[in-house]
């Protein structure tokens, strides 16, 4: 994912977010609109949140050191999942809160105008706030579904805006949803279960966060893509007679650690061998930019009846 291209969306969301947040809190005030509130709240939730992705990246930009040798990558995934549990926590049980708390102590709507006009300009908002995010989503999506894209993006900022932007429209209409209907019957009863059914959404999308998140905390692999480009490289070179078995880890969304046992053969130099061992590295790299940090440890392969290989290694024999 282009780093400018998240920020970008994030950017957009932040500056949309704030400004509809005030707007929605003076609706809020006026009407006494508990889906005003909510959608209040949910908005400054949401510009919170982009303020930790903006913090993330920054963070993620720190050199490796002693204490982390393999650099602050994963920094902007620790945010993300952070961002999951403020949704769900400030936005998300907030709103359920203040939906049950209607429902049990009802009060008439008051300038019943200004909330709806409110909410149809934070519609608007909304819509180019995602519109920028799917914009720059497609530069990198490719031929992706947007199910698959936020599923498999191991760039966090992107899939976190363009979930928050959906919940968010979807928000709306269902505050619009409650505030019209409550006008309508004069029963804030509907004022209520606007409320509820934003909060049951937030609720929903932290989730879906949060899981997604977590996978990429806890450590994901390369794509098969990448995976395939990686082993068809070290198999292409000459020198290489098989490829044991390999291992890769994303560092952080740029950046690909790969680990390989590869047989070289008999070769007569420590020379020779490091020689080759120069060349695969400079061959994975051009196939694939991302793996960044690389090691190869020259071994033999052995059939299992000779010795068996460790129980989780993927062994890929012949230059296929």
């Amino acid at each position: 994912m282009s780093a400018s291209g998240g920020t970008k969306a994030i950017i957009a969301a932040l500056l949309a977010n704030s400004g509809i947040a005030v707007t929605k809190f003076i609706a809020f005030a006026v009407s006494g609109s508990s889906a005003m509130l909510a959608e209040g709240v949910h908005s400054v939730a949401d510009a919170g949140n982009q303020g930790l992705l903006l913090l993330g990246g920054k963070q993620a930009k720190k050199h490796a050191d002693a204490e982390h040798p393999f650099g602050y990558g994963r920094e902007r995934y620790v945010y993300a999942f952070v961002v999951s549990i403020v949704l769900f926590s400030v936005g998300g049980m907030f709103s359920l809160y203040e939906g049950i708390n209607k429902l049990q102590n009802p009060h008439p709507l008051e300038q019943a105008w200004l909330p709806i006009t409110v909410l149809v300009i934070a519609i608007v908002l909304e819509s180019f706030s995602l519109r920028t995010a799917m914009r720059e989503s497609n530069l990198v999506r490719g031929k992706q579904s947007w199910i698959a894209f936020v599923r498999h993006a191991k760039a966090p900022e992107l899939p976190v805006v363009l979930l928050e932007d959906v919940a968010a429209l979807l928000g709306l209409v269902f505050a619009l949803f409650g505030v019209g209907l409550t006008i309508i019957t004069d029963d804030s009863l509907w004022d209520a279960v606007g409320t509820i059914a934003i909060g049951i959404l937030l609720v929903l999308v932290a989730i879906i966060l949060g899981i997604e998140t977590k996978s990429l905390l806890v450590g994901e692999g390369a794509t098969v893509k990448q995976r395939n480009l990686i082993r068809d490289a070290i198999n292409a070179h000459p020198d290489v007679k098989s490829l044991v078995h390999m291992k890769t880890l994303y560092l952080g969304p740029e950046e690909l650690l790969v680990a390989a046992k590869i047989d070289f053969g008999v070769q007569s130099r420590v020379a020779d061998v490091v020689a080759s061992i120069d060349a695969v590295e400079r061959e994975i790299r051009e196939a694939e930019p991302m793996a960044r940090v690389i090691y190869l440890e020259p071994d033999l392969y052995r059939r299992p009846a000779e010795a068996a290989p460790p129980t989780d290694a993927i062994v890929i024999v012949g230059n296929d």
